[in-house]
């Protein structure tokens, strides 16, 4: 006999824990099904940490206003829960004249946004904050952070057991059907359960197109097609000159190689983005050799040898490799016809920073159809 649960969320990543807890604290029975050992191993963990401001995104898009929304909410839930962070700042720079302009139009979209922090620096200004950076000038955006991505989704994890709701590890959908009397789903590794809920979120991330064709009920036509964006990311031997996030003009199908920082203060370079048709996170060494005449354009003094190849992350994008980028897709009954069922799609970055907000847009959708 299935076991009956009010919402089901599928994928423990940082969105989904969000969106869990966000059910949680407003009174839902809320379970989350993640199908590997451990919250959050997927990109949840293997991206740059960064808390955005919401600079780039399409103005009026989803990117754009759950980032700008999430950027405070996020920042006062770490203050709040204790939740390692650093505002530490990023600088967008313009290597030469030619990609003056392209800052220009840069700033232009920020504020488009809702960003009214970004400060235009001169070549000296900037230098005056960073005397290891080349560039003539440059955009300062103070409210760029960086977090520790896994205390924060184990804080959330604590939130949402605190509220009554549970998360349970090794347990992948398997299959699932939708009709008039909730969705229903068989989960688990070894011993199978079968589940009858009245909602269910799925936030698979990397999956989740997989996942929605398991579930009879949905129409394929609704199910967009999916590409990976792989990102390499290489660490820099010794300390850093920087004490900010440095950002070059961004180049097609990504934000370019830039400088992050972790909160112990390694710099690390990337991404170098490829597009993948399978899951792969190992690094070649030889691709770090280009990354050497990108970072010089705005770090001179990179030594030779000085990087070291350190981890990949891959992005759930709905786009196709080459064409215009692709927004959030959070997919409700109008979509697709099915009672109860939220599927995100295309969960990629600025997911981290606009997480709350997410969780807060769903959880909202989902009082609504109660």
């Amino acid at each position: 006999m299935a076991e009956k649960i009010d919402c089901v969320v599928i994928g423990a990543g940082v969105v989904g824990l969000a969106i869990a807890r966000a059910l949680a604290l407003r009174g839902r029975e809320t379970l989350v099904l993640e199908a590997e050992e451990a919250i959050g191993t997927g990109t949840s963990s293997r991206n740059s940490e960064v808390i955005h401001a919401g600079i780039y995104y399409t103005p009026g898009s989803a990117k754009a206003t759950l980032c700008v929304a999430g950027k405070p909410l996020l920042y006062a839930y770490c203050e709040a829960r204790g939740v390692a962070h650093r505002r530490c700042g990023k600088l967008i720079v313009a290597a030469d004249q030619e990609q003056v302009k392209t800052l220009q139009k840069i700033g232009a979209t920020a504020r488009a946004n809702g960003v009214h922090d970004l400060q235009w620096l001169t070549a000296d200004e900037a230098k005056g904050l960073e005397p290891a950076l080349h560039c003539v000038a440059a955009l300062l955006s103070p409210s760029t952070g960086i977090i520790d991505s896994h205390g924060l989704m184990l804080a959330l994890q604590a939130d949402l057991e605190d509220a009554g709701g549970t998360v349970a590890l090794r347990a992948p959908v398997r299959r699932g059907r939708c009709d008039r009397d909730g969705i229903h789903l068989e989960a688990g590794r070894d011993d199978v359960v079968e589940i009858s809920a009245r909602v269910v979120i799925n936030s698979a991330g990397l999956h989740a197109q997989q996942l929605a064709r398991r579930l009879e009920g949905i129409p394929a036509a609704s199910i967009p097609s999916a590409v990976y964006a792989k990102g390499c990311y290489f660490v820099l031997q010794g300390k850093s000159p920087f004490r900010r996030l440095i950002y070059p003009i961004p180049v097609p199908g990504g934000l370019g190689v830039h400088l992050t920082l972790d909160l112990a203060g390694q710099a690390r370079f990337g991404p170098d983005v490829e597009w993948v048709e399978k899951l792969d996170y190992s690094v070649d060494p030889a691709r770090g050799e280009r990354f050497y005449s990108v970072i010089r354009s705005y770090w001179p003094g990179l030594p030779d040898g000085a990087l070291l190849p350190g981890y990949a992350g891959i992005r759930p994008q709905l786009r196709h490799p080459g064409g215009p980028g692709v927004d959030f897709l959070i997919q409700g009954p109008e979509a697709h016809g099915v009672p109860g069922l939220v599927n995100l799609y295309g969960m990629e970055s600025p997911g981290l920073t606009a997480s709350l907000a997410i969780a807060e847009r769903v959880a909202d959708a989902i009082a609504r159809d109660r």
